[in-house]
C-alpha cells in the first residue's frame, strides 16, 4: 500500500517508519511539488537543482518528507492532479493555423502527442505536467513558426526522428547525465521552416533578473 507525501511544513506520521520505501509516483508527486514551489519564487534555481536530483534519487518516504517539509500544501486541481490517479489519454492532437498555442501548468501528458500546425508557435511546457509515462512520442507536422520544448530536470528530448527542411535545432538544455531520466521526449515527423527550441523556464536561468530602470531613463 503506496504511503502518502507530507507537502506541508509538519512531518508525517510515516516519519516513525524510516525504512517505508518510497515508489516512483511518490518521487513524482515531490518533484512536481518542487517545481511548482521554485515557478512561485520559493526555491533557487539552484536549490531546485539539487532537491530534484536527491528526490529522484530518493530511497524512503522520510527522505523525500525532507525535501517539501519547508514548502506549503500543493493544491488539488480539478481532474485529480495532485495526489490522485489520472488517466491519460490515448491520443492528444492539437492543430492550430496562423495563431499561437500552448500548454503550461499541471495538463495531463497522453500516450502520443500529434501536433499539425501551419505559421504558428506552439510551445508545450513540460516544468509541471502530470507525468503518466517514462517516454512521450510527439508526432510533429509543422510548417513554419517555432516548436518550443520548456523542461525540467530528469526530461531529456531526442530529435533525431524529426526531419528538417529549411529549419534548425537549438537545444539550450544540457541534462546532467549522473541525474535519473524521469521522461524522455521522442520527436518524430517533420518541421520545415521556424525552429525546435528546447530550454528551461526563464525562471530558473541563475543570474537573470527583472529591473526597474531610474527614473528619467
Amino acid at each position: 500500500m503506496p504511503g502518502k507525501i507530507a507537502t506541508a511544513g509538519s512531518r508525517s506520521a510515516l516519519s516513525a517508519q524510516p525504512a517505508l520505501r518510497a515508489s516512483h509516483a511518490d518521487r513524482d508527486q515531490v518533484v512536481a511539488a518542487l517545481s511548482v514551489a521554485a515557478g512561485d519564487g520559493r526555491l533557487t534555481a539552484q536549490e531546485l537543482d539539487e532537491r530534484v536530483e536527491a528526490a529522484l534519487s530518493a530511497r524512503t518516504l522520510d527522505e523525500l518528507t525532507d525535501l517539501t517539509a519547508d514548502l506549503p500544501p500543493l493544491p488539488a486541481p480539478a481532474g485529480g492532479i495532485g495526489g490522485t490517479a489520472v488517466e491519460p489519454k490515448d491520443v492528444l492532437r492539437i492543430e492550430q493555423r496562423f495563431s499561437k498555442t500552448e500548454r503550461t501548468g499541471p495538463w495531463v501528458l497522453p500516450r502520443r502527442l500529434e501536433i499539425a500546425a501551419e505559421w504558428c508557435s506552439v510551445t508545450l511546457d513540460f516544468t509541471q505536467a502530470v507525468i503518466t509515462r517514462d517516454t512521450l512520442e510527439i508526432d510533429v507536422d509543422m510548417q513554419g513558426g517555432d516548436l518550443t520544448l520548456i523542461v525540467g530536470p530528469g526530461i531529456t528530448v531526442d530529435p533525431d526522428g524529426l526531419t528538417l527542411g529549411f529549419s534548425q535545432v537549438k537545444n539550450r538544455h544540457t541534462p546532467d547525465p549522473q541525474a535519473p531520466i524521469r521522461l524522455r521526449i521522442a520527436l518524430v515527423g517533420r518541421k520545415s521552416f521556424g525552429r525546435l527550441l528546447v530550454r528551461r523556464p526563464r525562471r530558473w536561468l541563475p543570474g537573470r533578473r527583472t529591473t526597474t530602470p531610474p527614473a528619467g531613463h
